[in-house]
């Protein structure tokens, strides 16, 4: 679905070097790695707000690249950005619309709103509420809720847990792991907290100075004595 080759990106000098990447349809795909390491720089350049020097993107056998930022949400691609970035004065059902502004989320609204509230009832509960007086975890499943609202063939997830308790931190990778095996929706995550990302993904990733320093299946990698040591404290 998602194949990214030879990828060098940045801003004045590259922050991503040489990057390759595949994301199958249906695959939960890990993306771990140190603070400064390009995984944000990744996102954003798949998402179009950052160009890459050299290096080709291919989503659903499109150039994606050839593709204004702007239409790539058409296609199926929602950004779900650190920071969770909610419109807070705006109710949580507004938000919600907000994410279904591409044609496939409103074509499937009904039948989303439907599924997000199902899987994170807190909004339901909340639906009138104007995001910016909900608590972080809270902001968190509403950003998700968004991206899901637009009807996406790839959940691109920056840091889900940045910020949050480590119980709200688990509850959002549970819901993640259900969501994905309700809907087998394909969901690239980039995250710190390595053990629950390699855990919750079939494939994984470390990057490490701009470049891809590991790869393997989950198992592969939370047995490597390199991600042991450096990032499960083992």
């Amino acid at each position: 679905m998602l194949h990214i080759e030879g990828l060098t990106s940045g801003y004045s000098i590259p922050v991503l070097n040489d990057v390759s990447i595949k994301v199958e349809e249906g695959q939960f795909v890990a993306i771990v790695g140190p603070n400064g390491a390009g995984k944000t720089t990744l996102f954003k350049t798949i998402s179009g707000i950052v160009r890459p020097s050299t290096g080709t993107i291919r989503f659903a056998n499109q150039d994606l690249l050839s593709i204004r930022p702007a239409q790539r949400a058409h296609l199926g691609i929602a950004h779900v950005p650190e920071g969770r970035q909610v419109f807070p004065s705006l109710t949580v059902m507004e938000n919600l619309e907000m994410g279904a502004m591409t044609e496939a989320g409103q074509r499937d609204w009904k039948h989303n709103i439907e599924r997000i509230f199902e899987w994170l009832p807190i909004l339901a509960e909340r639906r009138g509420q104007f995001a910016g007086t909900l608590s972080g975890g809270q902001q968190q499943m509403l950003a998700i809720g968004r991206g899901l609202a637009s009807s996406p063939k790839l959940l691109m997830l920056d840091e889900p847990s940045m910020g949050l308790a480590p119980t709200i931190a688990d509850f959002i990778f549970e819901r993640l792991i259900e969501i994905r095996r309700q809907s087998n929706l394909t969901i690239l995550l980039v995250e710190q907290r390595v053990a629950e990302a390699l855990e919750s993904a079939d494939h994984g990733y470390v990057l490490e100075a701009g470049r891809v320093a590991l790869e393997g299946n989950n198992q592969t990698l939370r047995a490597d004595d390199r991600i042991r040591k450096a990032y499960l404290g083992m």
